[in-house]
C-alpha cells in the first residue's frame, strides 16, 4: 500500500539516517512492526512522561508528537546514537507549530544516557529543516529506491533484511 505523499519527523529522521529507508517506507513497505529495537521504543513512549497529561498528541492530524510541557515540545529517545536525525525530527515539529502560531522550545530525553537535549528553531535551523523537507520530497518522488548504502548501523534497522537479502552473510559495515 502506498504512504501519503506528505512528509512527517519520522520522515525527515529517516532522510538524515539513510533515504533509502525513507523511500521504502514512504512506498509502503514497512519492516518496523518486526523490529525488537522499535517494540522497545514503542514501550519507553508509553510509560514514559507519566505526569503529564498532553502526551502522543495530534497537530491537524498532519504529525505526533510525543508531549507538551509548557514551553516545550518533548521527545524521548532510547539512545542518543543517531542525535542528528532526532533534532531534524524535533525541528521538524517545532517548525511545524511556529507555522500554526505557537513558539515552542524542544527537549530531546535519552533515556540510555540519562541526558536531555534542548533544540531551539533559529533562523539557520527554518533554512535547514526547509531544505530536509525539499529533499524528503525528492526522494520520495522518485521512481526506483535510491542506491543501496552500507553504513554502521545497518545491521541494527528493520529493513536490514530487506535491503542486505542477497548480501554474503559476512557483511561488515
Amino acid at each position: 500500500m502506498l504512504q501519503t505523499r506528505t512528509v512527517g519527523g519520522v520522515d525527515l529522521a529517516y532522510y538524515i539516517v539513510c533515504k533509502r529507508k525513507l523511500w521504502l517506507y514512504k512506498k509502503g513497505i514497512g519492516m518496523e512492526s518486526e523490529s525488537d529495537r522499535v517494540l522497545e521504543g514503542s514501550i519507553l513512549h508509553e510509560t514514559s512522561y507519566p505526569r503529564l497529561n498532553k502526551k502522543e498528541i495530534l497537530i491537524d492530524g498532519a504529525f505526533k508528537i510525543d508531549a507538551i510541557d509548557g514551553e516545550y515540545v518533548r521527545e524521548i529517545k532510547l539512545s542518543s546514537k543517531m542525535q542528528e536525525s532526532d533534532k531534524m525530527q524535533m525541528l521538524f515539529y517545532l517548525y511545524q507549530l511556529f507555522l500554526r502560531g505557537m513558539k515552542k522550545k524542544g527537549l530531546i530525553s535519552y533515556t540510555k544516557e540519562k541526558k536531555t537535549v534542548e533544540v531551539l528553531l533559529t533562523e539557520e535551523n527554518k533554512r535547514n529543516i526547509q531544505r530536509a523537507i525539499a529533499g524528503a520530497y525528492q526522494i520520495i518522488d522518485r521512481d526506483t529506491p535510491p542506491p543501496l548504502k552500507k553504513l554502521n548501523y545497518c545491521k541494527s534497522c528493520a529493513y536490514y533484511p530487506f535491503c542486505f537479502s542477497r548480501e554474503d552473510d559476512d557483511y561488515d559495515a
